[in-house]
């Protein structure tokens, strides 16, 4: 028996997400912290049911399993810290797997604990410099970006030696993938391209123009997404703007904990986006971990403030917009090309936003197209799969989704999420290269 008590079945109604109230004094108070992490975990260790998820749940039953008494009172307070590093907030264990979340009496919310835990830290002044530079994505890839400078650190990250001190510098797990940087973003590339005069097409619960949120990574790192999704946009009669202006959407931070600065994020890019939205534009971007940041974590942390609501309700995933023309009759299907068969990795930060499988109804509207869909983590998630001390578990996690790309044999993988991509790729065996869905259905159109 749990010291909550006689363990009873999970809440049969629908998950609710409370506000985080992170500017509550009683947020970052130590013993309150402790106590709460005693109580969810001991709930946790009576149920289990998420010990096939990350690595939180296995290094906390097994420092309950290592106990003489196998009970949670007996296992050391300075353990609890090694449970709140392996969870990288991918949310699957409060969207899939959780019987005890709200409105259950338990209120059980594992991952805002676990960022509650990391704010504390942070608040402590225990993030590590290396953690504060790779969640620095604006600075970084300004700095990487700059002409002969993106040509120096992509060629010193693909030899061993740059490798090498990547890891033993900032502690940069040498097999993991890292991202390539380019001098000419994708904001400067579609500058000329998209502007503010599109007419609206409304169909279905779209308007008909969509303002692109570049992202970090789509901008600096993969430009050649962003461009792709512009194309088969504009190719559907659908007006593209880019932001005047954007940040970082503010998920590395929120991974650390540093809750701060991403306030500061929000009030560069909220109010940008919020005047689109006013003015009649969706909005979306190609990335799923910046799409979920803005539907979702936003307006957990600032649920008062309507323009953070007001774009919220405006932000779309890429193929769930798509998906919503078509079911209105609007999303041409003149494709060129067939796909064929494609092994299809759905990434957490997608699942999570409870849209269903959008990008695979979109690629089978493609003539003799099938898409195998595997719902299966990749283990990346940010930042935590290029950190030393977390990329050999990382990989372990992506190789149940690998074998399931290697055994498939399909002409093409993908998956929403590049960085997953990428992890997913380099852990299989059959050498799969990653195409982004959203590059495949440019290509289905021939645009």
């Amino acid at each position: 028996m749990s010291e909550n008590g006689p363990r009873r079945e999970g809440s049969l109604e629908a998950p609710t997400r409370h506000a985080l109230a992170w500017r509550s004094p009683d947020f970052a108070d130590a013993a309150k912290l402790e106590a709460e992490l005693a109580r969810v975990f001991d709930i946790c260790h009576g149920c289990r049911r998420c010990f096939s998820l990350c690595n939180s749940f296995p290094t906390l039953f097994d420092a309950v399993d290592s106990t003489p008494s196998g009970e949670l009172h007996d296992v050391p307070k300075e353990a609890y810290w090694s449970v709140v590093d392996h969870c990288y907030l991918c949310d699957m264990c409060y969207m899939t797997k959780c019987p005890y979340v709200p409105p259950h009496e338990w209120n059980v919310d594992f991952p805002h604990l676990m960022l509650r835990a990391k704010f504390k830290r942070f608040e402590d002044g225990k993030g590590s410099l290396r953690d504060k530079i790779l969640s620095s994505t604006d600075a970084v890839g300004s700095l990487a970006g700059i002409p002969v400078v993106a040509e120096a650190v992509n060629a010193f990250n693909g030899t061993k030696l740059g490798r090498g001190v990547l890891e033993k510098t900032l502690g940069v797990d040498r097999e993991a993938p890292v991202p390539k940087y380019y001098s000419r973003p994708a904001r400067r590339r579609l500058r000329t391209r998209v502007g503010r005069d599109a007419a609206p097409s409304p169909a279905g619960d779209t308007r008909g123009r969509v303002v692109v949120f570049a992202t970090c990574y789509g901008n600096r790192n993969h430009p050649g997404l962003v461009e792709d999704l512009v194309a088969v946009l504009e190719h559907n009669g659908i007006g593209v703007a880019l932001t005047g202006h954007e940040r970082c959407c503010g998920m590395p931070k929120l991974e650390l904990g540093d809750l701060k600065s991403i306030e500061k994020l929000m009030e560069t890019n909220v109010p940008e986006l919020d005047r689109w939205a006013r003015e009649g534009w969706d909005l979306t971007a190609v990335v799923p971990s910046c799409v979920l940041m803005f539907k979702q974590e936003l307006p957990l942390m600032f649920p008062d403030d309507e323009r953070v609501q007001r774009v919220a309700n405006a932000f779309f995933d890429p193929f769930e917009y798509l998906m919503s023309r078509h079911r209105a009759g609007k999303l041409k299907t003149d494709f060129k090309s067939e796909l064929g068969a494609i092994s299809y990795q759905v990434p957490c930060h997608l699942r999570v936003q409870n849209i269903g499988l959008k990008t695979r109804d979109t690629l089978e509207l493609v003539p003799n197209t099938k898409v195998q869909a595997i719902e299966r983590c990749s283990g990346h998630d940010g930042t935590y799969g290029v950190k030393k001390e977390f990329a050999k578990i990382s990989r372990k996690i992506a190789r149940p989704v690998a074998r399931q790309v290697d055994s498939a044999e399909a002409q093409h993988f993908t998956s929403d999420c590049p960085m997953a991509a990428e992890q997913i790729a380099t852990v299989s065996e059959s050498g799969a290269e990653a195409t982004h869905p959203i590059q495949l259905l440019r290509r289905a159109y021939g645009i």
